[in-house]
């Protein structure tokens, strides 16, 4: 048997967890899965995960507000998209709607505008309703609503086509 095997339930619990939080941020419900794969009884996970939200070790609320702050500058994804990998991760429905709603229509739309602008030059030599397909479809990808996603594409393409 492995030094893991003889643990109690709790001690292998606080081990699992805290490995997991050593390599990056996890909601709770991540943890929970985690815990729950590898055999942990549930009480033990509840009672482990409930200290470590006490102290402020797993914490969803600050959790959820970094990643829409790092995955909305970083990668450009819209409110939608990053709504949905909140809740792949078991944030509760309300902290995903505060976090999400710190993004404001503007920022969406710059970020929508910055993404086609980055990606225009490389479908320059392509037809322009190539163009407009392709654009289309990476905003879609980052979860920008086709509306949005139309609008910002006729500007940039319009300002595109103003320059020498």
């Amino acid at each position: 048997m492995s030094k893991d095997e003889d643990a109690d339930p709790e001690s292998l619990a606080r081990t699992i967890a805290l490995r997991m939080l050593e390599r990056q941020p996890r909601t709770r419900v991540e943890l929970e899965r985690a815990l729950v794969r590898r055999g942990v009884p549930a009480e033990a996970a509840a009672s482990v995960l409930d200290r470590f939200t006490e102290v402020g070790l797993v914490d969803d609320e600050a959790f959820a507000t970094a990643w829409v702050d790092s995955r909305h500058v970083g990668r450009g994804l819209a409110r939608r998209a990053l709504s949905a990998e909140l809740r792949q991760r078991g944030v509760d429905e309300q902290i995903v709607r505060d976090a999400v709603g710190a993004v404001s229509a503007d920022d969406e739309e710059a970020a929508a505008r910055a993404l086609a602008t980055r990606r225009l030059p490389s479908m320059a030599r392509l037809p322009r309703d190539t163009q407009v397909r392709r654009m289309v479809g990476i905003l879609a990808r980052k979860g920008f609503s086709q509306g949005l996603a139309m609008k910002v594409i006729r500007e940039v393409l319009a300002d595109a086509a103003m320059r020498p």
